[in-house]
């Protein structure tokens, strides 16, 4: 797969010099690998972010096929490339014809107008702040497109190399619970929880499966996001920080590999 990444950001003139960016690409095509892509497909993502999937489906689906992608956030959000810089760069690439971005949408409000081929979410639900508007989207989805392709950390890690990942999930979730903020983790979904609510829209899952991703950086990341919320956990009940402060040291005295992701494929 590295290979086909270097092939990639080659022939789109895209990351050639961003190695972290590489990695994520990785995994990202592994992802559509799973998910079985076909060119010709008119896709549409919900929770686009800077735009790290929707290149490699704009890859896959080919000059014939078209991604729609959409997001909550505003231009003005991220780092170091805010989502507006990140997708205006990718739509000075061949994949830009292939692509509309759509920020500061929410998709229950989006007016649609074709019926999808699939419909992908790529680690963006546990943005969301409850299983009853996630629940809302599948149903939604369920009259706009016959398949779901949906991927998510797995919480159920296998390696204990992982448990510091899953505690910076953990201490992040209970944070979002505690205070508003605009992190990425507000409600953190499990395999069963999401199957459970896809089964609830009328979905029927086809292919359940799980792809290493522990070499990612993104448990790094939240482990040093989640030492900095640490701090505001001093301000709450006895209960919250005891436990917040058991999952800090466990998560430093941990390995920082990523979690694996489980994805569905549901029609």
């Amino acid at each position: 797969m590295k290979e086909r990444v270097e092939e990639f950001c080659k022939q789109y003139q895209l990351f050639e010099e961003d190695a972290v960016q590489k990695v994520q690409l990785e995994h990202r095509f592994n992802l559509a690998q799973a998910f079985e892509l076909k060119e010709g497909m008119r896709v549409l993502e919900i929770g686009c972010g800077q735009g790290d999937m929707t290149v490699v489906l704009a890859d896959q689906v080919g000059a014939s096929g078209h991604v729609t992608a959409i997001d909550v956030a505003s231009g003005e959000y991220g780092a170091p490339l805010t989502l507006s810089q990140a997708h205006e760069k990718i739509q000075r690439t061949k994949l830009g014809e292939r692509i509309s971005f759509h920020l500061e949408t929410d998709f229950l409000t989006f007016p649609v107008e074709e019926h999808y081929d699939c419909v992908v979410f790529a680690h963006s639900s546990w943005d969301f702040h409850s299983p009853e508007i996630l629940s809302s989207y599948f149903k939604k989805i369920r009259t706009i497109s016959s398949k779901l392709l949906f991927a998510e950390w797995d919480v159920h890690y296998t390696q204990t190399s992982q448990r510091g990942h899953f505690c910076a999930v953990t201490v992040l979730a209970l944070h979002s619970a505690l205070t508003e903020n605009d992190g990425n983790i507000q409600h953190v979904f499990s395999r069963q929880e999401i199957r459970s609510l896809l089964e609830a829209a009328g979905f029927s899952v086809q292919k359940e499966d799980v792809i290493s991703s522990s070499y990612l950086q993104d448990g790094q990341w939240e482990i040093d996001y989640a030492s900095e919320v640490y701090r505001d956990f001093s301000r709450d009940s006895t209960q919250f920080h005891t436990l917040a402060t058991s999952l800090y040291h466990m998560m430093n005295e941990s390995e920082k590999d990523s979690l694996d992701t489980f994805i569905l494929v549901a029609t």
